[in-house]
């Protein structure tokens, strides 16, 4: 299946919204999008199109608080991430966050938190974010919680809480539902 990764236009809004709320048979995602649009700065708002242009998939990464020494450290959090049910487990959700991650990179983020399936992030170069000494400001499995570093030693000797966006509280979920999104 031919995929492109684009970045998501005002003209994809409708589709993302309703691709969310197949993708995960709620709307707490899909409003959490619309939501982080409008606050969020930086954002990074992604799409993978099928050839014929519709949207097949979208991850949207937004700022965090993360810590560092007098201060907190340029950071994102991935989340939302979707992809068509049908078209699951068929490479979209990794093209999305390749490209996702190389986006950060360019504006000049350090790191990357996720809370998801350990499964399909360790596989981008997310780890454990106990390992780096942080936590989560709400409550989530610490297998769950991870962070990838964009920056080598980024995070060394940076211990502290991780705290999202508001409107991440309106949807504080188990992680489980990420791994339906491959």
């Amino acid at each position: 299946m031919t995929v492109s990764v684009r970045p998501e236009l005002a003209g994809d809004f409708a589709a993302t919204y309703a691709l969310h709320q197949r993708a995960f048979g709620r709307s707490a995602e899909a409003d959490l999008v619309v939501a982080l649009r409008a606050i969020a700065e930086p954002q990074i708002s992604l799409v993978a199109a099928d050839a014929t242009g519709t949207v097949v998939g979208h991850i949207f990464f937004s700022p965090v608080a993360l810590p560092l020494a007098g201060g907190h450290a340029p950071a994102l959090g991935l989340a939302p991430l979707a992809v068509a049910p049908e078209l699951q487990r068929r490479g979209i959700a990794g093209r999305l966050v390749t490209a996702g991650l190389a986006a950060a990179r360019g504006l000049g983020q350090v790191a990357v938190v996720v809370l998801g399936a350990p499964d399909l992030y360790e596989r981008f170069g997310f780890v454990p974010a106990h390992t780096r000494g942080l936590r989560c400001g709400f409550p989530a499995p610490p297998a769950a919680f991870m962070v990838a570093e964009l920056v080598a030693d980024a995070l060394a000797a940076r211990p502290g809480v991780v705290h999202y966006l508001p409107p991440f509280a309106a949807i504080a979920r188990p992680a489980a539902r990420e791994e339906e999104v491959r």
